[in-house]
């Protein structure tokens, strides 16, 4: 009988946790109607649960009376809510507000859960924006300061910087938490009683059986602890997420809606004073640049040089062509004269040398054939050809 209601007893509980097991594929722990409890991974960004059916044998959420705020009383008081700030902010004064607001976290209690800075490591420290001219440094930061300091903190930020941006967001998580401690205590006791079965136990197969549930009771207790651990955290220390920005002048925040005429004053003196920066700012940058303008002077001037040397080269070249193109033009004029001239004197030469010949033959002489012959070979060289005609002359007249 013993051994016969220790088996039952065993079946019962195993049937029983079959109504809130845990489903490896989709990592949520199922009851045995299909519905799901989600676990840490399959609840929504912002870490919360959603709107699931949930069914665990124990008394459900809806049963919880939602504290009512009486007359005068605070709405907050005894819910969980999660509060979360992002703000941006500008400075004059880069160092001094980013060592004062890690001050006064770990005053408050809280801590600084991640830094980043930038201290802007460029040629150019600053730059031209429409508000003014802003450094590179920027911080981003993400503080976790206790939810009853929070306040406290957002007006001392709010006094030492000037806030551009700001949006604020709280979730009210009261029966997410309800459910999960009241889920985690079912656990617990169920785990209690497999406990007392697995010292009762006394075959192995019971204790294996016994063992293995729970394992899966232990697994699913440390993964709800962990959940409400990172609830706790969430709700006592909010969030802030802080950007800061060095600039030289603060944007200015408008006050009233200004009029047509205020409009107008407005934009001349900010266009005048944008000259004015532009002027500045043009002059700081010819002074960072001006290495760079020299060298690139230098360059020019050289490449200039060497142009104009070419250019000068070549024209002398195409000067000294030409001058010996027109000296090669006069030699040759020279000759073609010459030759005109030799080809006259030939002429004059065969003239005198036919009246030779004609005295001759009126005289009844004949003339001599070297001497005929030298006048007509006179052409080639003309000189002696001259001679040899005399010659003819006189040996006639003879």
């Amino acid at each position: 009988m013993k051994k016969t209601f220790l088996a039952a007893a065993l079946l019962a509980f195993v049937l029983a946790g079959c109504g809130s097991s845990y489903d490896s594929k989709s990592g949520n722990y199922t009851n045995g109607s299909g519905g799901y409890y989600a676990t840490q991974d399959s609840v929504n960004g912002a870490g919360f649960y959603g709107d699931a059916d949930y069914d665990f044998g124990y008394e459900s959420s809806e049963a919880y009376e939602s504290p009512s705020a009486e007359a005068g009383g605070d709405v907050r008081a005894g819910r969980k809510l999660i509060r979360t700030v992002n703000l941006q902010v500008e400075t004059m004064d880069f160092d001094a507000l980013l060592s004062y607001l890690e001050n006064r976290t770990q005053e408050l209690g809280g801590y600084v859960e991640s830094l980043n800075s930038n201290n802007g490591s460029s040629y150019y420290s600053t730059s031209y924006s429409g508000s003014g001219y802003r450094n590179e440094r920027t911080a981003s930061l993400t503080l976790r300061i206790p939810k009853n300091n929070l306040d406290s903190f957002l007006v001392q930020v709010e006094e030492n910087s000037n806030i551009t941006s700001r949006s604020e967001r709280e979730v009210d998580v009261t029966l997410d938490y309800v459910d999960l401690d009241s889920h985690k205590d079912v656990l617990l006791a169920e785990q209690e009683r497999l406990l007392s079965f697995l010292e009762q136990a006394e075959t192995v197969e019971d204790m294996i059986m016994l063992e293995s549930r729970l394992s899966e009771v232990r697994y699913q207790i440390e993964s709800m602890e962990r959940q409400l651990r990172t609830y706790d955290n969430q709700i006592e220390y909010s969030t802030v997420y802080l950007t800061i920005t060095e600039v030289v002048e603060l944007t200015p925040a408008p006050l009233k809606q200004p009029t047509t005429w205020e409009r107008i004053s407005n934009g001349f003196m900010n266009s005048l004073k944008d000259i004015g920066k532009g002027f500045r700012e043009f002059f700081v940058w010819f002074v960072i640049t001006l290495p760079y303008l020299v060298l690139f002077a230098v360059i020019i001037l050289v490449i200039v040089l060497v142009t104009v040397l070419g250019v000068k080269k070549g024209a002398a070249k195409r000067k000294k062509r030409a001058e010996e193109f027109m000296r090669q033009q006069q030699e040759y004029m020279k000759q073609m004269q010459q030759n005109r001239q030799f080809s006259g004197q030939n002429a004059q030469n065969g003239q005198n040398t036919q009246i030779g010949q004609t005295q001759a033959v009126q005289n009844g002489a004949q003339p001599s054939a070297p001497n005929t012959q030298i006048g007509q070979a006179a052409p080639q060289n003309t000189q002696p050809s001259a001679q040899e005609s005399q010659k003819g002359q006189g040996g006639s007249n003879e």
